[in-house]
């Protein structure tokens, strides 16, 4: 189910955010003034870090040497002949150290505490792949490392926390609430509030105050400059669609983001549909949602009329957020992204499909984007092109899985 706007005027991805961190009506800095010195000086840091050479030389070195860039864009042959129309590309986020993209940003941020003196990090974590990102850029850079994670995470995603402590992280339970990713980033956020001074706080997602949003994104955007190059390598154009998985929208910016001004490249950002768009049932916010503040960030939110989260679910961890980053809000408005999402049901089958298919298990949360991307390729001819982020595997996710479809281990 997409949801689509008219295009009203010519983009300038470069202008976005402004001084404030707000793209156009979203965004935005929402915080205690605990916070608001805090976050004007790693604004500050960051400014400088993205213009000087060596900071972008070394993030490039680990990027390659550690991390694993640049990732292949993988022809998926058995998947496009099964689907019969459009030719699937995957992006192979998946392929990189820890499992998937969220080491882009975990390195970079790592590297930036360091330049600025912070010698303890903290992180949030849903699906663990973000958390274990963290773990091990700051087991490389001797860091001390606190991952907070909700409780009912933490059991659908046990490999992933022993992967973090096996690295030196301390994982923290969250029992508040749903216990899941909302939990988690309440109580880094309150830890960040206590030691300020000496911590800084790796958001996992192009989500928050500013300059969140906007960092994330930057140290993401290597997934579209390379896709970029890569399929006019391998077809000589650009791809017709690109489509990813959103939850707080890392993967899915990181891919958009060098592509928002070629007009012919349609993007789509798949959410978590859950069991169904019913209140509580589900993780799409523009299926279900409307604009509000939460967790110092302006944008569309699952809440109800009193203005309460609502409550959220998903199949995967990693999407099972009540908002969605701003700066995917202010795309959709203007009809240049589009969202789509995916139940769990499908998920399951996509899962299995892609595995047994092409070789490749995919993350539950990537397989959200396989799910519409076989849609969009069955809608479309054989000489269009889609190029599907897959944004991390499904290790992960095996007992998950396994649990789910009733198998013995």
């Amino acid at each position: 189910m997409s949801i689509a706007h008219a295009h009203t005027a010519p983009l300038d991805r470069f202008s976005l955010p402004d001084a404030g961190g707000h793209f156009g009506g979203y965004g935005g800095v929402y915080v205690p003034e605990t916070l608001m010195t805090a976050l004007q000086e790693l604004g500050a840091a960051y400014d400088l870090a993205r213009k000087d050479p060596v900071f972008l030389a070394e993030l490039r070195h680990h990027l390659k040497e550690f991390a694993g860039r640049p990732t292949e864009l993988c022809f998926a042959e058995r998947l496009t002949e099964h689907c019969g129309g459009a030719k699937i590309y995957l992006k192979r986020e998946d392929l990189l150290h820890t499992g998937a993209h969220k080491i882009n940003n975990a390195l970079a941020q790592a590297l930036l505490a360091r330049r600025m003196g912070k010698k303890r990090i903290i992180a949030e974590t849903g699906a663990g792949q973000h958390g274990v990102a963290t773990a091990a850029a700051c087991a490389k850079f001797g860091l001390e490392c606190v991952v907070y994670m909700g409780a009912h995470d933490m059991e659908r995603q046990s490999l992933n926390v022993f992967r973090m402590r096996l690295m030196g992280a301390e994982v923290r339970g969250v029992e508040a609430g749903q216990k899941t990713l909302k939990e988690a980033i309440n109580e880094a956020m309150r830890d960040w509030v206590t030691n300020v001074r000496s911590t800084h706080y790796i958001l996992g997602t192009a989500y928050g105050s500013h300059p969140y949003p906007m960092m994330v994104r930057d140290f993401h955007r290597v997934i579209g400059q390379e896709a970029k190059e890569q399929i006019l390598a391998r077809e000589g154009r650009l791809p017709d669609e690109l489509i990813a998985c959103v939850g707080g929208g890392s993967n899915a910016i990181g891919l958009f983001f060098e592509f928002l001004e070629e007009p012919n490249v349609r993007m789509i950002g798949v959410e978590a549909g859950g069991h169904g768009i019913k209140r509580g049932e589900h993780a799409a916010r523009f299926a279900g949602g409307r604009l509000g503040v939460l967790q110092g960030c302006k944008t569309f939110l699952l809440q109800d009329a009193e203005g309460q989260i609502e409550s959220t679910h998903s199949v995967s961890a990693g999407l099972d957020y009540a908002a969605v980053g701003p700066e995917h809000a202010f795309y959709r408005d203007r009809g240049r992204i589009h969202f789509a999402y995916a139940t769990d049901d499908e998920v399951m089958a996509a899962f299995q499909l892609c595995s047994r298919l092409e070789g490749i298990i995919p993350a539950l949360e990537s397989t959200h984007a396989i799910v519409e991307g076989m849609k969009r390729a069955k809608a479309l001819a054989k000489d269009k092109v889609i190029i599907i982020n897959l944004s991390g595997r499904g290790d992960k996710d095996v007992q998950q899985v396994a649990k789910i479809l009733d198998v013995k281990l």
